[in-house]
């Protein structure tokens, strides 16, 4: 019996392959909806928020914002260069700085769930005064000008979704750039302790006196005073 079933298997194979072939042919569209949406799903979540996504825009969405990996120190951007990309981090953690006296002034830090771009550089499509940089390896999905475009003139919610994401992104900025001349370094270490008290472990000492406007060995200092 047994060898009987053996000789026959090659058969048996084929015919449930035949039998089922229906059912396979359409597998790796499918297959491909499911990767492309749940890769997408924390992006997908956060636009629901501003608004609720139809199909339609679900798909233009996953087709346009793609895949990119960035190495621990490697830049997103860098002065000088125009950006040409919006991204939306899904795991890892970046900061802003700009270069002021010499020094490195940092202003902002972006982690997972949050985008990513200067709006300014972005939107004229000049060349950008800041440096965006990973801080831990990053995984983001990444847009480019021509194709938000194309959602702002195809998707039915398009100019609203893009219009809240870079007005979002220039609100910050011009908000932590503020800060860095309007707040002492006392303040400056509270308001750290304030926005980014879930990320102070993951973000290096010297990073955080950029970000206070001190020398690293001073940060002892003002964090004895800020308390």
């Amino acid at each position: 019996m047994l060898i009987l079933w053996y000789i026959n298997f090659p058969f048996a194979i084929h015919t449930l392959s035949f039998r089922f072939s229906a059912f396979i042919k359409p597998l790796p569209y499918i297959l491909i909806l499911f990767i492309f949406t749940t890769m997408h799903s924390t992006l997908l979540h956060t636009l629901n928020q501003i608004v609720k996504l139809d199909e339609e825009e679900i798909s233009i969405i996953c087709q346009r914002f793609k895949p990119l990996t960035i190495s621990k120190g490697d830049f997103f951007l860098q002065e000088h260069a125009i950006s040409k990309q919006v991204g939306f981090l899904q795991k890892g953690l970046v900061r802003y700085f700009v270069h002021k006296n010499d020094q490195e002034a940092t202003f902002e830090f972006t982690k997972e769930g949050e985008f990513v771009s200067d709006y300014q550089s972005f939107n004229t499509q000049t060349p950008s005064l800041q440096n965006i940089q990973a801080i831990e390896d990053c995984e983001l999905l990444i847009i480019s000008y021509p194709d938000l475009q194309y959602i702002f003139k195809h998707a039915p919610h398009g100019d609203m979704l893009g219009r809240v994401i870079l007005e979002h992104r220039f609100d910050v900025m011009v908000g932590q750039l503020m800060a860095i001349y309007m707040q002492n370094q006392e303040t400056r270490y509270r308001h750290f302790i304030q926005q980014y008290s879930d990320l102070a472990q993951r973000i290096p000492q010297y990073m955080i006196a950029s970000y206070v406007g001190i020398q690293p060995q001073s940060l002892s200092r003002i964090r004895r005073k800020a308390r």
